[in-house]
């Protein structure tokens, strides 16, 4: 039997290249077979296509800014949150007690500095709290995330048998 070139054809598949029987194709029927192309009917077409596509795009679109809608309100909502709380300002309390020792009487300015302290003090462990309760809030957030991300692996068969009645199942595989 006698390899003839042109029965024969190179196919490119995706960049994989390799040569296969040619098929046969009467050209008279296929040439028959097709009607000339109707430009009013491609240009409908092609604008459904188009319409199509940019429906796709609007929606995809419109979810991605509703995601950072949501985002940017959340940070609002903390930035309003953490603007509410008294903020003190940290004083130089060195200097004002070294002025009030030379001024005014020892046991006042003891207490005007013991005041200020304990006000900076409060102020801080308001701040604490207030930090201390949005972790809880997120670990509670990222302890319910990760339960649902575990549970369909938790949830699969594989896990009801006794560890021996797994390993013979598996060894008869």
């Amino acid at each position: 039997m006698e390899i003839n070139e042109d029965d024969w054809e190179l196919v490119n598949d995706d960049g994989f290249i390799y040569r296969r029987p040619k098929r046969l194709r009467p050209e008279s029927t296929v040439a028959a077979a097709d009607p000339p192309p109707d430009p009013a009917a491609e240009a409908k077409a092609r604008a459904e296509r188009k319409k199509g596509l940019l429906l796709k795009l609007k929606t995809k679109y419109q979810q991605e800014i509703a995601h950072w809608e949501l985002l940017s309100n959340t940070l609002r909502a903390l930035q309003e949150r953490t603007q509410n709380q008294p903020v003190v300002a940290v004083q130089p309390v060195v200097d004002d007690t070294v002025s009030n020792l030379n001024g005014g009487s020892l046991g006042d300015s003891y207490q005007e500095l013991a005041g200020t302290l304990l006000a900076q003090v409060e102020a801080q462990e308001a701040t604490i709290n207030e930090i201390s309760r949005l972790c809880d809030s997120v670990e509670a957030l990222c302890d319910a995330e990760e339960q649902r991300l575990k549970q369909p692996f938790i949830d699969l068969p594989i896990w009801e048998s006794s560890p021996r009645e797994l390993i013979t199942l598996l060894l008869e595989d």
